[in-house]
């Protein structure tokens, strides 16, 4: 059995923790692991081979990194060039997993769920495996614990050995449809996850979406190993329809089966559903970090720098990082999504980072600001090195606070240690590089006209990044 961990999705819900360049499958929202993390520690105890990850070209350095912490194996990261929904990306891994003859059981998993009972996971696995191995696709049905909207469902059809055929897959439906689903014991809530042999997942796409098969074809025929990656070719991906598994297979196959699975699972889709699986106190709260609460009942509260107090509330979410704070009616969480939009309809940064940016190389995080100035405070891990790059419009003062840093700047090679500082010019080609053993911190002021990242120009990047300008 071959996991295919699907590692994109903005999380935009769980706004202002979750934003487009560090989503929340890379956040530690229900343990002191990443979802991500999670989604592979789970999976210890069954017969799984070293699992597949698929993602975008921005978050693979964030994947490979949190790997490694792990020290996870794998068989490889699979990077989309574009988006376009779970059906191709699960084409890519079925073809990816049969260039060499074999065909591997695929689990599909997604990286950013919650499922608190291993134990009953693994046994839906092990049932799921051997309707996989008879050719069956099979989806895993979660056993509802309320009347949920914000799920699809499926309708049991036969009782088989292992699961039940699929009667129907069926939209998210309103609040009293859901109440006469969840009364029944014939419906199930959606997990999005799936296990199937490659080949038949391949079979079944070509009988219902040929086209999208063809293009994932000659995708995969262009793959190329980058370090941790794979990459296939941009043009003839981006040509692929934009479809789900569930639209483009699922609905459409006389081979669907279903696993029943009652495992303590959560989206984790909002704000409200974290609450709802999180442990609370005597008065229903969720609190995480430095908080107070008088009077408030049955809320979340989220603080990641400051003292947070809420006062005399109930049913309240309230969420703060660096650079944001966040407070809403824990019954209208989902409107998030339409502040999500305002941000980034009003292009602020707020949308895409998080004040501290993590790269290849280590982070930065936004500490001032103001007219022609900025203060970062940059860390580089051991062993790193920042591109070799010069700005057209500003010019930078680095300040080592610990550690060591080798600095080049036009062609001249410096090694800068701690209380020492270094100057760069407007237009002066420059790197960075941390030589020790320890992690570099250093203080960087920029001072120029214009200061956004854009106004880089990479000459050579280990990392892949190198621009043409």
């Amino acid at each position: 059995m071959k996991p295919v961990i699907l590692a994109g999705g903005s999380g935009s819900r769980l706004w202002p923790k979750s934003r487009a360049a560090l989503p929340k499958q890379f956040l530690s929202l229900t343990s002191d692991n990443t979802m991500l993390q999670d989604t592979v520690a789970r999976l210890h105890g069954t017969n799984a081979e070293r699992p597949v990850f698929i993602c975008n070209e921005s978050h693979r350095f964030l994947v490979a990194e949190q790997l490694r912490k792990k020290q996870v194996e794998h068989s490889g990261i699979l990077l989309e060039p574009v988006g376009r929904n779970t059906a191709p990306a699960i084409a890519l891994a079925a073809l990816h997993s049969t260039k060499n003859g074999e065909d591997p059981v695929l689990l599909i998993l997604a990286a950013d769920h919650l499922i608190k009972n291993i134990e009953a996971f693994h046994s839906a696995i092990k049932h799921a495996e051997k309707l996989a191995n008879e050719g069956k696709l099979v989806t895993f049905g979660i056993v509802p614990t309320q009347a949920h909207t914000g799920y699809g469902y499926i309708k049991s059809g036969e009782a088989i050995p292992n699961g039940f055929n699929v009667s129907e897959f069926i939209e998210k439906p309103d609040f009293e449809t859901a109440q006469r689903y969840v009364s029944s014991d014939k419906y199930f809530w959606n997990s999005g996850m799936f296990m199937f042999k490659a080949s038949r997942y391949i079979e079944e796409l070509e009988k219902f979406n040929p086209t999208m098969l063809d293009v994932c074809k000659r995708a995969i025929e262009t793959e190329a190993e980058d370090l941790d990656f794979i990459r296939v070719d941009h043009d003839i991906f981006a040509t692929c329809p934009d479809d789900s598994i569930d639209y483009s297979v699922m609905e459409k196959t006389d081979s669907a089966a279903m696993v029943p699975l009652d495992a303590g699972w959560s989206d984790v889709g909002s704000w409200t559903s974290l609450w709802e699986t999180s442990e609370k106190d005597k008065n229903g709260n969720v609190c995480i970090g430095d908080t107070i609460l008088e009077n408030t009942t049955n809320s979340y509260v989220n603080a990641e720098e400051r003292l947070i107090s809420v006062i005399g509330l109930e049913n309240v979410i309230v969420v703060e990082t660096k650079d944001a704070v966040m407070v809403a009616s824990k019954d209208d969480s989902q409107s998030i999504k339409h502040v999500v939009n305002q941000l980034k309809a009003e292009k602020r940064p707020e949308f895409e980072f998080h004040r501290e940016v993590f790269r290849p190389w280590g982070s930065y995080d936004s500490i001032d600001s103001g007219a022609r100035f900025q203060v970062k405070r940059i860390t580089v891990k051991p062993s790193e090195k920042l591109s070799v790059q010069m700005h057209h419009h500003r010019a930078e003062h680095w300040i080592v606070v610990s550690g060591s840093a080798n600095v080049t700047i036009d062609e001249q090679t410096q090694l800068v240690t701690e209380n020492e500082s270094v100057y760069i010019p407007i237009g002066a080609v420059h790197s960075l590089e941390n030589p020790g053993k320890i992690p570099l911190e250093l203080i960087e002021v920029q001072s120029g006209a214009y200061l956004g990242e854009d106004d880089i120009v990479r000459f050579s990047d280990r990392y892949g990044r190198v621009n043409s300008k």
